[in-house]
């Protein structure tokens, strides 16, 4: 099922998180979040996959950049339990994120993926979104630059 996520879903939504921050590059960001950030992040504009036990997945989306003129234009995040990859449910949680952001007034929703996981630039490109850029060496993890691939899609 997808749902907006509850603050009781910081926990599991940090471990999910958590794991990806020591393990992958599919985040830049080497700092581990805590259970009170995540409950902060995921105040608004945040969805969850829910097996009915646990939390397999989330996705939200933030502003783009600062500023008035980009109040239509969000960036995202989605990630999922290492154990839930093929199922489905990533699928259904963009969809679902792309709806709720559409209808609340955005216009443009853009992707940073990491260079180093095609996957999920094939994933973005399935759900119609496009690569409109590739910035070269913008992250640094485990000791070596990472490119990012923007992606974009028109709501």
């Amino acid at each position: 099922m997808i749902r907006a996520a509850l603050p009781s879903d910081a926990d599991q939504i940090a471990a999910i998180w958590n794991h990806a921050i020591r393990e992958t590059t599919i985040t830049f960001n080497p700092v581990e979040k805590t259970k009170d950030e995540v409950a902060e992040l995921i105040a608004q504009d945040c969805l969850v996959w829910d097996d009915g036990r646990h939390i397999m997945g989330f996705a939200r989306y933030f502003p783009f950049r600062g500023g008035e003129g980009y109040r239509f234009t969000v960036e995202h995040t989605i990630m999922l339990h290492r154990q839930s990859h093929g199922k489905g449910g990533g699928r259904r949680l963009m969809e679902a994120l792309c709806i709720h952001a559409k209808t609340a007034g955005k216009h443009t929703m853009f992707a940073g993926c990491s260079a180093e996981n095609p996957g999920a630039v094939a994933f973005h490109a399935r759900l119609g979104f496009q690569e409109v850029a590739t910035l070269r060496e913008v992250g640094f993890k485990f000791g070596r630059w990472i490119d990012l691939v923007l992606m974009q899609k028109t709501l």
